[in-house]
C-alpha cells in the first residue's frame, strides 16, 4: 500500500530526481500534522528523525511541495505562515483558535458571493481561497 509520504515523495522525485533523508524528514512531519506548523516547527520536529537537518532544506522542501500543490500556505493571526496538507478538489480551510486543528471542508456554494461582488465591483472573479477560524467542538 502507498502511503501518502510514499505518493509525496515519489511527486518529489519526478519533479528534480532528488529524495534525500532531509525531504523525507520535512514530508514525513507535515503528512502526519493535524494542524498547521510554521517552517521552524517543521524544522524543530524534523531534526529529530534527521539531525543534519538545516533550515534552508525545510523552506526549499516546502517551497516545492507548494508548487507541486501537496501544500498549502495558512495564514495566523501572528503573521507568520504554516503550511498544512493541500485539500482533495476545491476545500477550503476551518481553523480553531485554541488548538490549532485544521479541518478542510467543501465550500460549493460561493458561487452566488461571487456574482454578488462582480456586479457591485466589476471585477471578474478567477479564484479565492477561505480561511475561516474559530473554535472546534473539542475546544469549546
Amino acid at each position: 500500500m502507498v502511503t501518502r509520504t510514499d505518493h509525496w515523495l515519489e511527486k518529489l522525485k519526478s519533479t528534480d530526481g532528488r529524495v534525500t533523508d532531509a525531504r523525507r524528514a520535512v514530508v514525513d512531519v507535515i503528512v502526519s500534522s493535524p494542524r498547521p506548523l510554521t517552517p521552524v516547527e517543521i524544522f524543530d520536529a524534523a531534526r529529530k528523525k534527521h539531525l543534519h537537518l538545516g533550515l534552508v532544506s525545510v523552506y526549499r522542501t516546502l517551497e516545492k511541495l507548494e508548487e507541486l500543490r501537496l501544500i498549502q500556505r495558512v495564514h495566523q493571526e501572528q503573521g507568520c505562515q504554516a503550511f498544512l496538507r493541500a485539500g482533495v478538489g476545491h476545500q477550503h480551510l476551518l481553523l480553531c483558535e485554541r488548538c490549532g486543528q485544521a479541518v478542510l471542508f467543501d465550500g460549493d456554494d460561493l458561487e452566488s458571493l461571487f456574482s454578488r461582488i462582480s456586479q457591485q465591483t466589476g471585477f471578474e472573479i478567477k479564484d479565492h481561497w477561505l480561511q475561516v477560524s474559530g473554535v472546534c467542538a473539542e475546544c469549546k
